[in-house]
């Protein structure tokens, strides 16, 4: 009769130890070989310990016994198997063995292995091992420090090495390294949020006395920047870095409501929702609203012709606008960036005269042309094989190849079976048209570029839109949010949040440190640049950064230039009154070079940057 809590598929150690004896012994495995096994370094011979109900242990208990290999030394991590490794021949190559699939040779280890065939796997186990002497290898000791805890990430100049386990015989690949650049490209992209991550502490952007508050208000203002010094020991105690600080963390928006946070505005229903919307039923309210709103878009398009305002964004709850004076990223005359847009849009915007051009569109329509060219010279026919792809960019100039009244169906009266055919009618002629058209709304793709002159027109046709302004919704009657680097009419002085906090992270040594300094707001490129220059000296040239991109406006990295004439390109210089630090006019007066991405990560490592897109 089995007893309570007895399960019949639980053998003891001593039947376990039996059967491992019977099988030894049926394998032909002398005495003396198996105690040269079991003499292996790294092997722990078994031990059941106590039962449950013995005399000697407290408490008393059932009639089980206890799990024999639940003891630490078993574990992977243990104490010992943590001082003493075998890079090779253990216990699992044994256990593995078997599995081992026969491998082929030449020469003199032919010999050897055919010397070897009638022996058992265990022998030829037994006598590979003596042969190559690796069961008398000298033991590996790893120090305390090489536990399992992750590599430094802020440790400059040290590399570190994983320990493998026994196991794993594969070579480890080195892995190139990253050239660093003493300058990352300009990003056009509106950030939502910076995360800054260093080993070193960002208290020195914490608390600013109402001294250094005040004077980086008035530097900012009056476009005055400190020189910082080369080497900084202790940041707190400099009050030009947290001047520098307070400055960079400055920009100007209209309109300007305490209770709303107005961008981003694509998308942001949610955000608007339950909020006070007073001018949401107020005709009268809404138009006065526009009226500021109008008066502070002339305002910053003065400035952006003067080039005292390098640029600014318009943000509208359906698109974004990205003015650009002169000189910048490397264009000669004024540029405007809208994203995304639709093709009642660019309709209304053709309707009004406005010239504009669809950059995504014109590169691939090129880079087409390029290829069918290099087919051509190489004896092939272009048109042989069919993409399946539409031409988006002549619908959207209006360069139709089928400009005939019916729609291309004249070649029916030429055989004289117009009449018989029924023709599809005008609607769906001039739907088929604008399919292409059709499928670029609301991608990056649709980003639309106009430049010089045109950029004026689109200032009128951006005043008298009246989509501009949601009808209905959260945002019903509320004008697009303007933001600028510089001061303009009606504009109010915003300042970015930040907050620092400091944590533990996990190191092969311990735990370390870690600092990060959180930026939230509307970061336009200015503001990121600063921001970078001064965590470059505070930081002792190392830290990591995210970026976290308004995803609308990541395409606004297109070039703008790239395909001008000669004559076009003359230097304009970079607009040095603009109230934008040399260093930051030097970096977005060169020509975009991010395309459709945004920066995601920035990494400073002994003074040069990383960065990935």
């Amino acid at each position: 009769m089995e007893q309570a809590g007895y399960s019949p598929s639980f053998k003891k150690p001593a039947d376990i130890m039996r059967m491992r004896r019977k099988r030894a012994r049926s394998e032909g495995v002398s005495p003396n070989v198996r105690k040269s096994l079991l003499s292996v370094p790294g092997t722990r011979p078994f031990s059941p310990g106590p039962s449950l109900n013995a005399p000697n242990r407290p408490g008393g208990g059932g009639q089980k016994r206890r799990n024999p290999f639940a003891n630490i030394e078993n574990t992977y991590n243990s104490p010992k198997k943590r001082a003493t490794f075998r890079s090779d021949g253990d216990v699992d190559d044994f256990l593995n063995y078997k599995n081992r699939a026969p491998v082929e040779t030449d020469g003199e280890n032919s010999a050897h292995y055919a010397n070897t065939t009638s022996l058992s796997y265990l022998d030829q186990f037994v006598q590979e091992a003596k042969n190559s002497e690796k069961l008398l290898e000298t033991p590996i000791s790893i120090s305390k420090d090489d536990s399992l805890f992750e590599a430094d990430l802020f440790e400059d100049g040290k590399t570190t090495a994983l320990v493998k386990s026994p196991q794993h015989h594969a070579a480890v690949e080195e892995v190139a390294p990253v050239s660093e650049c003493p300058e990352y490209p300009a990003d056009w992209s509106l950030k939502t949020r910076l995360l800054f991550t260093s080993s070193h502490a960002f208290s020195w952007a914490e608390q600013p006395k109402a001294q250094e508050e005040a004077q980086g208000l008035t530097q900012h203002c009056r476009a005055e920047y400190a020189c910082l010094p080369q080497n900084i020991q202790d940041p707190r105690s400099c009050p030009e870095l947290r001047c520098g600080f307070q400055q960079a963390l400055q920009y100007w928006q209209h309109p300007s409501l305490p209770w709303l946070s107005l961008f981003p505005r694509i998308g942001a229903e949610r955000k608007f929702a339950g909020k006070s919307s007073p001018w949401s039923q107020d005709a009268e309210l809404q138009q006065s609203m526009m009226r500021e709103w109008s008066v502070s878009l002339t305002s910053l398009y003065s400035l952006l012709k003067a080039r005292l305002c390098p640029y600014f964004y318009l943000c509208s709850y359906q698109f974004t606008v990205l003015f650009r004076t002169s000189g910048l990223s490397g264009a000669p005359g004024l540029t405007a960036l809208l994203t995304p847009t639709t093709r009642g849009l660019r309709e209304a915007m053709k309707a009004d005269g406005i010239e504009f051009t669809l950059p995504l569109l014109e590169d691939k329509r090129k880079s087409k042309e390029h290829s069918d060219k290099c087919k051509s010279a190489e004896g092939e026919d272009p048109h042989s094989s069919a993409s399946g792809e539409h031409s988006d960019q002549e619908v959207d100039n209006g360069v139709d190849e089928d400009d005939d009244d019916d729609g291309g169906f004249s070649w029916l009266k030429e055989m004289g079976v117009q009449d018989k055919i029924k023709k599809p009618d005008s609607i769906t002629i001039k739907l088929h048209k604008e399919r292409s058209s059709v499928c670029l709304d609301h991608k990056p793709e649709s980003v639309v570029l106009v430049k010089g002159a045109h950029t004026h027109t689109l200032i009128n046709f951006l005043i008298n839109c009246k989509s501009l302004v949601a009808a209905a919704g959260s945002q019903a009657g509320l004008p697009p949010t303007l933001l600028a680097p510089s001061a303009f009419r009606g504009a109010t002085l915003q300042t970015l949040k930040a907050r620092s906090v400091n944590v533990k992270t996990q190191v092969r040594t311990g735990y370390q440190d870690l600092c990060s300094l959180e930026v939230t707001g509307p970061i336009m490129p200015h503001s990121l640049h600063m921001l970078t220059q001064l965590l470059r000296t505070a930081q002792k040239g190392a830290f990591s950064a995210g970026l976290y991109t308004h995803e609308p406006t990541a395409v606004l990295n297109v070039p703008v230039c790239k395909n001008a004439e000669p004559k076009e390109q003359v230097d304009v210089g970079a607009p040095s009154g603009c109230g934008l630090s040399p260093a930051t006019l030097q970096q977005i007066v060169e020509p975009a070079s991010l395309g459709k991405s945004a920066l995601r990560q920035l990494h400073l490592r002994g003074y040069g940057y990383t960065w990935k897109s």
